[in-house]
């Protein structure tokens, strides 16, 4: 067996370490963005109506978050460590080209961890008033970091701010330039509402489980309509965000556009794919429905433009072009189910002031949960398989960036158990916590709860 390991060539365990890594930390990130703007709300109504309900919420929520926060600092800490162990010529490279947004980050975090302490260990002693300052700068904070580390990943889609040279060494860097990309404004904005979906759609879920199994006091009711209110506003905002996003990649990068929608000849009335599963070696698709003209419309708003299709482009640039397309097929389906979901339930809202509680609805808001993380994680598979087989787009290939260093395999295997135990405590951790009495803890986020939880 570790013969077999060793065998494995090091870009294959390199992409696959950056892979798991990234999958398990952006679910993280995104409850890091978007949990601390529903403790906001939270301590908005308890500080504008005085009700102890909502304060109680906001305590529950704060400890939820101060599990997620931790975790997610540490597999954040592991990816930027990443970058350098597995992609040395990457970093080595370009390092000074995309070094500001890392380091803008940075302070981000720091101003986001500073008033985490202070809204949660001293929310014992601040006012609702103090409390709501000190928690809105975490949802500031977030949301920002969030930004500079996307706008990373857009530069690597899009490439700006340098020249290189015939020396293989970058020249007149200009990091704002890079920063501020041709893909930025789509890609951020296009994750940060991303990230306020799955959190309302997580916080809905749990809400959700609850109250089927009989727990339906005030407490989960508010629970589960501030995470339907926050998924219900950013589902609909995802779809216009995603169209955005389709329109500048066919702008941007035709050939990820090809490869998502296994387009594979060029032409007009460039049909749009439904399902399907591509044959590359027959350059053909097995199983679609094909709408006619509405890949043109999308992507020039002309059902009769020309769309570039993948033969094109040399086919050793290619990206593995039946993941692309799965990938962008369950992201587009499921958000359109999310959006039916969410959609339903605010106009049940609008009409009868209340969420539906309707069993068959609560059952299908707890699926919603783990779909939208599933359609969060293909939205990144196509993001980032899409662009191979480069790591900077057009200009170093990953083959050329991956370290060549022994032992890969074993570094994997490490990785793999160490987020194996940060799952497991968070998750003893998060289940201990929700235990705990409604009536416990009212003197603050992290006050003592009955002698034994501090």
């Amino acid at each position: 067996m570790p013969t077999l390991l060793i065998a494995v060539e090091p870009l294959v365990w390199a992409r696959s370490q950056m892979a798991f890594t990234l999958g398990a930390h952006i679910v993280l990130a995104c409850l890091g963005v978007g949990l601390p703007a529903l403790l906001a709300f939270a301590e908005f109504r308890h500080w504008r109506s005085g009700d102890e309900g909502w304060g109680r919420l906001a305590q529950r929520w704060a400890k939820a978050f101060a599990v997620l926060f931790a975790v997610g600092a540490v597999s954040g800490t592991v990816l930027s460590f990443e970058l350098g162990l597995l992609w040395p010529a990457f970093m080595g490279t370009f390092g000074s080209v995309i070094g500001l947004p890392f380091t803008l980050e940075g302070f981000a975090f720091f101003v986001e961890a500073i008033f985490v302490g202070v809204y949660l260990y001293g929310g014992a002693r601040l006012s609702p008033t103090g409390r709501l300052l000190s928690v809105v700068p975490i949802a500031v904070a977030g949301a920002v970091s969030a930004f500079f580390v996307v706008t990373a990943n857009a530069w690597m889609n899009t490439p700006r701010g340098f020249t290189l040279g015939s020396d293989g060494r970058v020249h007149d860097v200009a990091p704002w330039a890079a920063m501020f990309n041709p893909s930025t404004p789509h890609e951020t904005v296009h994750m940060i509402v991303a990230a306020y979906l799955v959190t309302g759609s997580l916080v809905a879920m749990v809400y959700a489980a609850a109250i089927l199994r009989g727990r339906s006091g005030e407490h989960h009711r508010r629970g589960l309509a501030l995470g339907l209110t926050l998924a219900a506003i950013a589902a609909p905002l995802q779809a216009v965000t995603g169209h955005w996003a389709g329109d500048r990649v066919a702008e941007l990068q035709p050939l990820k556009l090809a490869a998502m929608e296994a387009h594979f000849e060029t032409g007009t009335w460039a049909p749009l794919r439904l399902f399907g599963w591509p044959d590359v070696e027959a350059r053909e698709v097995h199983g679609s429905i094909d709408i006619p003209g509405a890949l043109s419309l999308l992507a020039h708003r002309d059902p009769a433009a020309v769309v570039l299709g993948l033969e094109e482009f040399p086919e050793d640039e290619w990206p593995p072009v039946p993941i692309v397309h799965v990938a962008f097929q369950v992201m587009v389906g499921i958000g359109t189910g999310l959006i039916a979901l969410f959609g339903f339930g605010a106009l049940g809202r609008w009409r009868r002031g209340n969420w539906p509680t309707e069993r068959w609805y609560l059952r299908a808001v707890v699926a919603a949960g783990p779909a939208s993380i599933l359609a969060l994680e293909a939205g990144w598979v196509v993001t980032e398989v899409g662009r191979q087989p480069w790591i900077v787009r057009g200009f170093m290939r990953t083959s050329d960036a991956v370290t060549d260093a022994a032992g890969l395999h074993w570094l994997f295997l490490a990785t793999l158990l160490l987020y194996l135990a940060l799952f497991v405590g968070a998750w003893s951790v998060l289940r201990y916590l929700a235990s705990k009495p409604l009536d416990a803890a009212q003197d603050g986020p992290l006050a003592q709860e009955s002698g034994d939880d501090a």
